[in-house]
């Protein structure tokens, strides 16, 4: 949390509560008791007169937002006959809280008809060229806005009007419409309707359909006009720009959603925009890097995008090619009947040739003007404008328009494939665009492709994806290499670059040696691979930090630096005030390099049990062999061929990056090649997560293979749960059993089919534009039986793992959701038990489809860890379990899940089994070594055993008794070690029966299962027993999104099969790495039918009310919305989902804090009833309390460097309060420190450090660290310090406030200034209840921890009145511990274990020093060097 997009001045409180011009007008105007009505005078000339004479500040403009203006002033007094200046205002404060990313059209809802009426006057007020041209850009940004929020049912049904067929009553003439039309049925229907819609209106309705259908044809020919004007001074020149910016931006949202694309597409091309772009004076005046030039370029990328706009079947490359050829070919056939002489050369040239536009202009040069527009108008190409238009229509115009009609344009893949290398070089991070998006404050758009709600295809999505996470992977090492740079203080002295710091994560190096070039590969141009070898000096490093560089995996990528920076005192700058950022550090050139080894100093691949043992031996040299940037490299050959210097000759710095932040190649790669393969989503969810057609299709209700039978085992505990888990549905007993019985349950649905699908024609979509009303409800009826389980073996080990969670109703049908095919989203507040939901999915998928494979995916490996623990304590078979990736150590189970640890796991239960069977073969007198090998115990078993159950069984299943049962049984002596005996006297026959076949399911199990181990005793490398187990034996796989974003080309080349996918954590993963997982496998192909992918069912876990997916830059979070998660996507379309309702984490008054965001979240009994729930909070009169921490010496928030925000009045607050609780016997692990900012976390810790690190009193709190961190995690007792005293900052986003307020379960204490919080509309439900109590905390005297009080018990209390009232108490506090200690004759306390408790977000990341060592090497206990 340390950033904040937006520019630098934000108002602040006393802003909002000063004398500040529109603070005083707010006041007397709307808050107040009963706000007054909207007079023009205040509105225009206190308001608007005042926000023109500023230029429209964004400080104003903000100031005003939060003084709720819109909310209390202009939405409540808006009517038909507001002034224009109400209506510019409403969309101004509209526009500003879009960028600050709040929500707004649920503002507008109640009141649907003025919205209409006012988005009515703000189109039409967009298109008044008497308005300055800055007005008329804030209105486009807010219709921008508006087009990006199509999942508002009110701005859908304005918006779509606007982009419907009648927009193609515009084109240039009617025999181009009519070849339109004439393209679809579908078309010509539509067509037919809008006119019959029109004939059908009164005159006022029909003058509406006119403006609908002319509007954005007036726009876009407003928008050439700006493009072409001259003679304009240099302010017009700049605000034409900033315009035209918008407007491109307008056009690439319109060309981005296939709803919006549609029907535009076709008039934009009819227009020949993008050829009138490229021609206009205000693009040609730009230069090459200018954003207008960006935007054209994203615009061209959307028009010319391979899709089919009618259908939106996205066209394959072949396909692509034919429709281009076929252009080709039609120009060659109307060439041939106009100038068959003239464009002789033309009719007979290829279509390669053709396609290249020089090769074609030079083709035109033959006609004169009147022919060139008899050429355009017999291809059905627009060649005149309307005669007010100024844009320049002559020769070279009509050559632009021909060209850009024929010629090829460039395949999206292609371009992906070679022109985006994924390793950055220096001008690849310096990049403009990308620069641009650092300074990226909401002015003015970027050439960024957007996440939204819909894409125009697969290809497409992953397009967008790939731009936008290659564009977020260069801006970390960016700032990576230069915050590197700046730690080592790079300085020229004498002509050499020496390096006065320090970074851990640079090592100064000499030049690398290129070792080995092997040549191309057949079809390429660059090198297959070149070897390169760097020498590190390790010699002064601590061995921790050495071990850091050792531990470098192959593939892990490093970067090669050239740093230079110029000598200050003679420096020159060529009169800019700022120097790129490149020349400021001195970076001169960037080279990415992959680890193929690291070795030691003679050049010996480096063992693991040699860096443990050089540790005392201080090794003074290691060596990297690298494989380099094999394109960059020709590219640096070349250049120093021609003499223009050896960039490896400036080479003098190697950087890494920590491994988990380092994984930007791999991902990449892995887009790129989904990109290249053209892999099929599964066609039962292909429209759905495109966002096109019924949001619910892909759930199981609608789907033809939907469950009709479902045993649901240990789901159900009784016949009670059973009935209040089904609500709605009638059960029906079967026939053959009681009225009610024991489970397990099977429940059998009785004639449910696929719900079709609702109807969705016009007059349903405007009377509804949020959707079809619910269906009415219908009981669905069930036949419920159960059976008798099976009798498992005579071992404890043998009995089945039970589920003992009770779970509610919603959670049930999330259970059953889940276990259906299809797609399925749970919505789980906080505390609601989504793991356990998850959980008994996954057991339910394994025991009803045991031929089926299941992959579990979360966003970290604390909550894979957490989701696998739970399914290892199921009745799943451990050996069917596998945890893919470098978490697996942080698992606290018995067994070893990772792919070594099932391998060893497997070939430890083998050897165990066949010592079994070797003494089963003792018992049953078989001679021979049975239990030397896997396959000689199949043959005994094939032999021997199967043959004795057959015998045994054949004389006793018929008229038997119960003593042939037992006395016949031939296994007596090998079952002599049970803990019970296996027979007894009161058993029936049935029971004996029984026992006997659980001792047969025993031994089969056995066998079986040495069957399985078999193929792990055949081959003989661990890389073949790790894939053979992953591919075949595995039946339930985790690993994280990142990790299976990083190796899902390896994973799918394995022949790797899954057919479920249950992701946790799903809102807090971007919307590619929740794809990715979909796609690990290659598609299956049945006879000749199309590859499809095999997925049956997908289960989305997650909050989107929660925090979101974190991406560094914003620009790329805010603007591109690359936080966006698939999770939160679905939702916002419609699809169906299931909201958890229950939570049992907190106590009922804690949940009631962030109940308001969950309004049917209810609270689990036992957080009423349970003593821990019912006890008060010992020494503390309130179970929460919101305290305000007022300056301490004289400051609140302060901002060390950007971002970077403190207050150390909280800081020593929050800490004085753990010490309270500590020496009140409070546990330190179950007390946590959260802060709003890592600037805050660092200030704590270092008090921490100062005050309770080893001292054994208090010790270190449980957690330390950031709000965001936190999340997904809890603990008895939060101490929360918000660091704000100015704005509220990140808490705005009510999504990291749910987190804040949501992670204690008995006690919560917050930090902050009241003042910042309680004027503020979002915040204000959040924080109601806290103002009900007093805002000082209030402790309760002669109180130890645990206290017998009731949590609503009246109990006398004092307030603390500041932070140094309550140190100074606390000082007293424990100086009385101490001597009470002493006088007890304990003057040794215990000691605080630091590894159990003291977790601190961030530790290593903050340490940059003490990572050399001296010269002896000599260390103190705190790890620094003595």
């Amino acid at each position: 949390m340390d950033s904040e997009s937006g520019p630098i001045g934000r108002p602040t409180i006393a802003d909002l509560t000063g004398d500040n011009h529109y603070a005083t007008i707010a006041r007397a105007n709307w808050l107040t008791a009963s706000p007054q009505k909207v007079l023009p005078d205040v509105l225009e000339t206190e308001i608007w007169d005042h926000l023109e004479g500023e230029d429209f500040s964004f400080f104003s403009l903000l100031l005003l937002e939060q003084l709720q203006a819109l909310e209390r002033y202009l939405w409540p007094g808006y009517t038909d006959d507001s002034s224009n200046h109400h209506v510019l205002l409403i969309a101004l404060l509209v526009n500003v809280k879009r960028q600050e990313q709040l929500p707004v059209w649920p503002l507008f809802a109640e009141k649907p008809d003025e919205f209409s009426s006012f988005f009515r006057r703000a189109l039409s007020l967009s298109i008044d060229q008497s308005l300055p041209i800055k007005t008329r850009t804030q209105l486009l940004v807010f219709l921008v806005g508006a087009f990006q929020s199509l999942d508002s049912g009110l701005v859908r049904r304005e918006c779509a009007p606007l982009v419907s067929i009648g927009i193609w009553h515009n084109l240039h003439s009617d025999v181009a419409r009519e070849q339109q039309i004439a393209r679809s049925a579908q078309l010509q229907k539509a067509w037919r309707a809008a006119g019959k819609k029109y004939d059908n209106a009164d005159a006022a309705g029909q003058g509406r359909l006119r403006f609908e259908r002319s509007w954005l044809y007036s726009l876009l020919l407003d928008f050439l006009d700006k493009l072409y004007e001259q003679n304009i001074s240099g302010d017009q020149k700049q605000d034409n720009t900033v315009y035209c910016e918008r407007f491109l931006e307008f056009l690439c949202d319109l060309q981005s959603q296939l709803p919006t694309r549609r029907y535009v597409n076709t008039l934009l091309q009819d227009l020949s925009l993008l050829p009138a772009v490229r021609l206009s004076s205000l693009y040609d005046d730009a230069s090459e890097d200018a954003l207008v030039r960006d935007m054209y370029q994203l615009l061209f990328h959307y028009t010319y995008f391979p899709l089919e706009d009618n259908s939106g079947k996205q066209l394959s490359k072949q396909q692509f090619d034919e429709a281009h050829n076929a252009r080709i070919s039609r120009l060659q056939k109307v060439a041939l009947s106009l100038h068959p002489e003239k464009l002789k050369i033309l009719i007979l040239a290829n279509f390669g040739s053709l396609a290249q536009r020089e090769e074609l202009i030079s083709h035109l040069e033959a006609l004169n003007d009147a022919e060139l527009v008899e050429l355009c108008k017999s291809l059905s190409i627009r060649a005149s404008y309307p005669d007010k238009s100024i844009v320049v229509q002559d020769r070279p115009f009509m050559v632009e328009i021909l060209a850009s009609h024929i010629e090829r344009k460039p395949f999206y893949a292609d371009i992906i494939q070679h022109e985006r290398p994924i390793l950055p070089n220096e001008k690849a991070i310096y990049d403009k665009s990308l620069l641009r998006a650092d300074e990226y404050n909401g002015s003015r758009p970027l050439a960024l492709p957007k996440l939204n709600l819909q894409y125009l295809s697969v290809g497409d999505h992953l397009w967008r994806s790939f731009t936008l996470y290659r564009n977020e992977a260069f801006f970390e090492i960016r700032k990576h290499v230069e915050d590197t740079i700046k730690r080592l203080q790079a300085r020229t002295q004498g002509g050499d670059t020496r390096f006065d710091g320090f970074s851990k994560m640079a090592i100064p190096i000499g030049r690398p040696a290129i070792i080995d070039t092997t040549p191309p590969r057949v079809g390429q141009e660059v090198p297959a691979e070149v070897k390169s070898e760097v020498v590190l000096d390790v010699s002064r490093l601590q061995p921790g930090l050495r071990r850091e560089w050792e531990s470098l995996r192959p593939d892990d990528v490093v970067f090669l630096l050239a740093v230079h920076p110029a000598e200050t005192e003679k420096r020159l700058t060529n009169g800019h005030k700022h120097e790129p950022s490149a020349e400021k550090v001195g970076l001169k050139a960037l080279r990415c390099a992959e680890v193929i080894n690291v070795l030691d100093e003679n050049g010996r691949v480096l063992r693991r049990d040699q860096a443990a043992r050089d540790d005392n031996e201080r090794p003074r040299q290691r060596r990297l062999l690298l494989k380099l940037d094999a394109a960059e490299y020709k590219k640096d050959k070349a250049r120093a061929d021609t003499g223009k210097g050896d960039v490896y000759e400036n080479i003098n710095l190697v950087v890494r990056r920590r491994s988990r932040e380092n994984n930007f190649k791999a991902v990449l790669e892995s887009i790129r090649q989904l990109v290249l393969s053209d892999a099929p989503v599964p066609s039962w969810l292909h429209d759905v997560f495109l966002g096109f057609g019924d949001p619910a299709s892909a759930s199981y209700k609608r789907l033809p293979n939907r469950l009709k039978t479902i045993d649901y085992r240990d789901t159900f505990l009784d016949w009670q749960h059973l009935i209040e888990s089904t609500a709605g549905k009638v059960l029906e007993p079967d026939a053959d059993a009681d009225s009610s019985f024991s489970p397990p349950y099977v429940l059998e649905s009785k004639g449910v089919e696929a719900v079709p699908a609702p109807k969705t024609g016009k007059k349903r979509r405007r009377d509804h534009p949020d959707g079809p009303e619910p269906a009415q409800q219908s009981f669905e009826t069930y036949r419920v039986s159960s059976y008798k389980s099976a009798n498992t073996g005579p071992y404890p080990t043998d009995a089945p793992k039970l589920n003992s969670v009770r779970f509610t109703p919603a959670q049930t049908e999330a259970i059953t959701s889940g276990t259906q095919p299809g797609l399925t989203l749970i919505v789980g507040p906080p505390g609601t038990g989504k793991t356990d939901v998850a959980t008994q999915i996954i057991n339910n998928i394994y025991h009803n489809f045991p031929q089926q494979r299941t992959l579990l995916i979360a966003h970290s490996n604390q909550a894979l860890n957490q989701l696998f623990q739970k399914i290892a304590a199921l009745d799943i078979d451990e050996r069917h379990l596998l945890r893919l990736g470098h978490g697996e150590e942080e698992l606290s189970t018995d067994a070893n899940f990772s792919k070594a640890g099932r391998v060893d796991s497997f070939l430890e239960r083998g050897a165990r089994y066949l010592t079994e069977v070797q003494r089963l073969a003792a018992t049953i007198g078989a001679p021979g070594a049975h239990g030397s090998s896997c396959e000689t115990a199949q043959y005994f078993d094939q032999v021997y055993v199967g043959p004795m159950w057959k015998r045994y069984w054949d004389e006793v299943a018929q008229d038997g008794t119960k003593e042939d049962v037992v006395g016949k049984f031939p296994f007596y002596d090998f079952f002599t070690d049970t803990p019970t005996p296996l027979f007894t006297s009161q058993e029936s026959k049935e029971q004996a029966f029984e026992v006997a076949k659980g001792c047969e399911r025993h031994i089969r199990r056995m066998f079986e299962e040495l069957a399985d181990i078999r193929p792990f005793e055949i081959l003989r490398s661990q890389r073949d027993k790790s894939n053979y187990l992953l591919v075949k034996e595995a039946r339930i796989i985790a690993m994280t999104s990142t990790h299976s974003a990083m190796r899902r080309q390896e994973i799918s080349a394995m022949g790797f099969r899954y057919d479920n996918v249950i992701m946790e954590e799903a809102a807090q993963i971007t919307e590619i790495e929740a794809f990715l997982p979909f796609m690990l496998q290659a598609p299956r192909q049945i006879d000749s039918a199309p590859a499809e992918n095999a997925l049956q069912r997908i289960v989305l876990v997650g909050d989107h009310l929660q925090n979101a997916p974190v991406i560094q830059n914003a620009a790329y979070r805010s603007y591109a919305n690359l936080s966006q998660s698939l999770f939160q996507r679905l939702v916002r379309l419609g699809v169906p989902h299931i909201m958890l309702d229950a939570q049992g984490r907190s106590r009922p008054s804690i949940a009631d804090l962030y109940k308001w965001r969950y309004p049917r979240l209810t609270n689990l009994p036992f957080t009423s009833t349970a003593p821990e729930f019912r006890s008060a909070n010992a020494g503390l009169r309130h179970e929460y309390q919101f305290i305000s921490v007022p300056d301490y010496k004289g400051q609140g928030e302060i901002e060390p460097s950007p971002h970077f925000v403190q207050n150390l009045g909280e800081a020593e607050y929050a800490v004085a309060l753990y010490q309270y609780m500590r020496l009140l016997g409070y546990p330190a692990e179950r007390i946590t420190i959260l802060c709003a900012y890592s600037g805050q976390r660092a200030l704590v810790r270092d008090v921490l450090a100062h005050r309770c690190k080893g001292n054994r009193l208090f010790g270190l709190p449980g957690w330390v660290g950031t709000v965001d961190k936190y999340q997904g995690e809890q603990n008895d007792y939060v101490i929360l310090s918000l660091t704000r005293t100015k704005t509220p900052g990140f808490l705005r986003d009510l999504r990291r406030l749910t987190v804040a307020l949501s992670r204690a379960r008995l006690g919560l204490y917050v930090l902050g200034r009241k003042e910042v919080f309680e004027g503020n509309l979002e915040l204000r439900e959040g924080f109601a209840r806290f103002w009900e109590r007093g805002e000082k905390l209030s402790l309760v005297l002669n109180e130890m921890w645990p206290t017998n009080r009731d949590v609503d018990a009246k109990v006398e209390s004092t307030e603390m009145e500041s932070v140094e009232h309550l140190g100074q108490y606390v000082a007293e506090m424990t100086k009385a511990k101490v001597e009470q200690l002493r006088t007890r004759g304990k003057e040794v306390l215990p000691p605080v274990v630091e590894s159990e408790v003291g977790r601190v977000e961030g530790e290593e990341d903050d340490d940059e020093t003490g990572a050399l060592a001296g010269d002896d090497g000599a260390m103190d206990e705190d790890g620094t060097t003595a």
